[in-house]
């Protein structure tokens, strides 16, 4: 805990410049809470056709999602239950959805944006909230990725064994636009667990 409590610090002194650098910005809504920062980004990657038809190409333009991980693990930093803390992980991302149908939905180049995009090495429980997922197949991508999740997948895991860490692989998470609308557009019936 201690170590955790040393990191997380330095990641709160980080977290500012980093946010300034990577053009992110926050979710704002009266009605939802959001632990989401985002950002337009032209895809990159290979082509990825979703199970609604949904086909992303190079240069097709997505909102990249970024959890704002300080907040985010000072919710669950007193929770010892690797359970109850990915419950309330898991609860705190699936209530963030609305703002950012709300986002896309507003947005004055919605009618380009194709879907939804997002990197991680911690993956459970992301196809209930409406996700699909599609490994990155560049070595030199992985690489960096893993680099730049490792400190998150340090904070977050129950277990910090480093074989534990080499075997965590980060994972493109997809979600189509008309998918992200179906299920969390706010005059949609919400899919939130109370």
């Amino acid at each position: 805990m201690i170590i955790r409590l040393y990191f997380l610090s330095l990641w709160s002194f980080i977290d500012p410049i980093y946010f300034a650098f990577t053009r992110l910005q926050y979710l704002h809504s009266k009605q939802h809470f959001s632990i989401f920062r985002v950002r337009l980004t032209k895809y990159k990657g290979r082509n990825v056709t979703l199970s609604d038809g949904t086909q992303i190409k190079k240069n097709d333009l997505l909102v990249k999602i970024h959890l704002h991980n300080v907040r985010l693990y000072k919710e669950v930093m007193f929770q010892s239950n690797s359970i109850s803390r990915g419950k309330t992980i898991y609860r705190m991302v699936q209530q963030s959805f609305p703002s950012l149908a709300d986002y896309v939905q507003h947005h004055p180049k919605q009618e380009k944006i194709k879907g939804v995009i997002g990197i991680t090495m911690i993956n459970k429980g992301i196809k209930k909230l409406g996700f699909e997922t599609a490994e990155p197949k560049n070595h030199y991508y992985i690489w960096l990725k893993k680099l730049t999740q490792i400190p998150i997948y340090f904070l977050f895991a129950s277990d910090l064994k480093v074989h534990h860490v080499k075997r965590q692989k980060p994972t493109y998470l997809f979600m189509s636009k008309s998918q992200l609308m179906k299920k969390y557009r706010q005059n949609h019936p919400s899919t939130i667990s109370h």
